[in-house]
């Protein structure tokens, strides 16, 4: 593939990725790392997302309901994304057969299956305290091996029974911590250098539109709604994580 169309399929990308992210949330690196898969290796990907990244989910923060209350309920989760996600350093690299994304498109595929059929987890408070750092620690792996955050934060996140628009800003704080430690991982091993980093700011100008096409459908529609699109959403990401794996 010539520059030209390289920079083309690059745009186009992260116009999808940053729509899905605008209507349910999330998406943007679960789609960037799978479409750019074909072009580059996982690792390349990933440094791509940093900026796009860390605004699309500042921008998702922002206009939230309540970061304070937010920050303190979440504060033992996404301090074991930073501890799981620097343990994990190295694995992203060194993913050759695609085995961690095909298992995680598989378990998005499983969980989207049960929201779909209307069953309900739920998190009791209590059990927060011990739960939270446990799956913090294991989506920090997910993170470090796949460049992607969602599993199984997304569904821990779901569990707490917060509204659509608590829990679209609890998401955008899950990703930014896991964007800013795995950006450490991708500095240590010389995937992000100052290089890579502008394309990434370049990167952000599709997914910025992309979100903000999506946002405008997600503030029109009604919570039952929204949650039929998040498992959706959720269904045809695994799903395609999955074929792109095994492919």
């Amino acid at each position: 593939m010539d520059t030209q169309h390289l920079i083309l399929f690059i745009a186009a990308t992260f116009l999808l990725a940053g729509f899905v992210k605008g209507v349910i949330g999330l998406g943007l690196p679960t789609i960037a790392v799978g479409i750019l898969g074909v072009v580059m290796a996982p690792a390349q990907a990933a440094a791509l997302l940093v900026v796009p990244n860390l605004i699309t989910n500042g921008w998702q923060i922002a206009t939230g309901p309540g970061l304070k209350a937010i920050l303190i309920r979440l504060w033992p989760m996404l301090a074991g994304i930073c501890v799981g996600t620097w343990a994990g350093a190295g694995l992203l690299e060194q993913q050759k057969n695609g085995s961690a994304t095909l298992w995680l498109g598989v378990a998005l595929v499983l969980y989207a299956l049960v929201g779909l059929k209307a069953a309900k987890l739920r998190v009791s408070p209590g059990m927060e305290a011990w739960l939270g750092p446990v799956i913090g620690i294991a989506t920090g792996v997910a993170t470090a091996a796949t460049g992607v955050f969602v599993l199984p934060a997304v569904p821990y996140l779901q569990a707490l029974g917060l509204d659509k628009d608590e829990l679209v800003q609890a998401l955008g704080v899950s990703f930014i911590v896991s964007t800013l430690a795995l950006s450490v991982g991708l500095l240590g091993s010389g995937a992000l250098d100052a290089t890579v980093a502008w394309h990434s700011a370049l990167a952000l100008l599709p997914a910025l539109a992309g979100m903000a096409v999506g946002t405008i459908i997600r503030n029109r529609i009604s919570a039952s709604t929204f949650k039929l699109c998040f498992f959706a959403g959720l269904l045809a990401l695994g799903s395609y994580l999955v074929v792109r794996s095994i492919g």
